[in-house]
C-alpha cells in the first residue's frame, strides 16, 4: 500500500477536511455493514441520513465556494464536480441495493482522497489569502453530530 504523507491544510480548508474524515468513517461503516451481515435497509438508512445532513451541504460549500478559487474550467475541478454528480445519483437511486452501497463506498473514499490529495493542495497553491480568508469566514467547522439510532457498526 502507497504511504501517504499528510499535508498540512490551510486553516480555511481544515473544516472541509474535517467533513472528509467523516465521510471516509461512512465509508468504513457501510465496510462494517456488510461484514456483520447487517440488512441493506439498515445501512441504508443511516447512509441517506448521512448524506442529507452532511453531504449535500458539503458539497454546496466546496462547488459555490471553494472549486470556484481555480475557475469551472479546471480539470480537477470538473473531476470533482463530476464525482459529486455520481454520488448524487448513487444516493438517490431508487433501487436501493447492496450493489449501491458497495458503489458509494469506494467512490466516496477515492472522491475524498482525490479531494485531499489533488484537489485542496493545488487550490491551497492558487489561492490569495483573501480568497482563503472568505472560505473561512463563510464556513465554520461545526462539531458533527452522529445518528447513532442505529449504530449497527458497533
Amino acid at each position: 500500500m502507497k504511504h501517504h504523507k499528510p499535508q498540512k491544510r490551510h486553516i480555511a480548508l481544515q473544516p472541509l477536511s474535517r467533513e472528509h474524515h467523516h465521510g471516509l468513517l461512512l465509508c468504513w461503516k457501510i465496510k462494517m455493514g456488510f461484514k456483520k451481515n447487517i440488512s441493506s435497509e439498515r445501512i441504508w438508512k443511516y447512509a441517506n441520513w448521512f448524506y442529507e445532513t452532511h453531504l449535500i451541504p458539503h458539497f454546496e460549500i466546496e462547488e459555490k465556494h471553494v472549486f470556484p478559487i481555480l475557475d469551472n474550467t479546471n480539470n480537477l475541478v470538473n473531476e470533482a464536480i463530476e464525482q459529486h454528480r455520481e454520488l448524487q445519483m448513487l444516493f438517490t437511486e431508487s433501487n436501493k441495493a447492496t450493489n449501491t452501497l458497495s458503489a458509494i463506498e469506494v467512490l466516496l473514499e477515492k472522491h475524498i482522497r482525490f479531494e485531499e490529495r489533488v484537489l485542496f493542495p493545488e487550490i491551497q497553491n492558487m489561492a490569495s489569502e483573501a480568497q482563503m480568508l472568505d472560505i473561512e469566514k463563510m464556513h465554520q467547522s461545526e462539531s458533527f453530530q452522529d445518528n447513532l439510532t442505529d449504530a449497527f457498526w458497533k
